[in-house]
């Protein structure tokens, strides 16, 4: 089964989220695809961002999401999954949130893909992949988007901690059957900090 999972690595429940893909690769047949999306290009058109009220971040909230797009391009899908499992490891696990460059070391990818952090060089590849995300469910929600091929797509899920095992396999069932209702909208119910577990 094909699936399109598009994430801004600056999100700590996407992180939460990939973790949880990555158990469900582990018990039961996918093929995910990784993919780039923005929460700066989703809030760009609002008065306020959500993700940095104060103003205080600005290029620097964008850096991750340009050198994941180089990744991708240059290097495929399968070398973006690797860099994510580095960088969130580093940026959500550790709060080291200098470390795009040793991220790209432990995946084993160039260093020169760092170069790209600050740079616009990549905007367009993180917009066009963003907007995707955005035709298959709309402006209206957040990061991940996941697309199940046959299935359909949906924002999400948004789960903290990651079920592992069995019980990652079971959400991933109730996922696809729920992506498969063309009407379904949205589950939804309060939730705190994320738990990194």
């Amino acid at each position: 089964m094909i699936v399109d999972f598009w994430f801004d690595p600056v999100c700590p429940y996407t992180w939460i989220t990939s973790r949880w893909l990555r158990e469900v690769e582990r018990v039961r047949d996918i093929d995910v695809r990784w993919r780039v999306m923005s929460l700066a290009v989703l809030n760009e058109d609002l008065p306020v961002d959500p993700e940095d009220p104060e103003g205080l971040y600005g290029e620097y909230m964008k850096a991750p999401g340009r050198i994941c797009a180089a990744v991708r391009e240059r290097h495929g899908s399968e070398a973006l999954g690797r860099y994510f499992d580095a960088l969130g490891a580093r940026i959500h696990g550790r709060q080291d949130w200098a470390g795009t460059a040793a991220a790209l070391a432990d995946a084993g990818l160039p260093a020169d893909l760092d170069d790209v952090a600050m740079t616009t060089e990549y905007d367009a590849a993180v917009r066009s992949s963003h907007e995707a995300a955005v035709a298959l469910v709309g402006h209206d929600v957040g990061t991940p988007v996941l697309s199940v091929a046959g299935a359909g797509a949906l924002f999400g899920p948004v789960v903290s901690p990651a079920p592992k095992g069995e019980q990652a396999g079971r959400l991933w069932d109730g996922v696809v059957l729920m992506a498969g209702v063309e009407g379904f909208h949205e589950f939804r119910r309060a939730y705190g900090e994320p738990d990194f577990g």
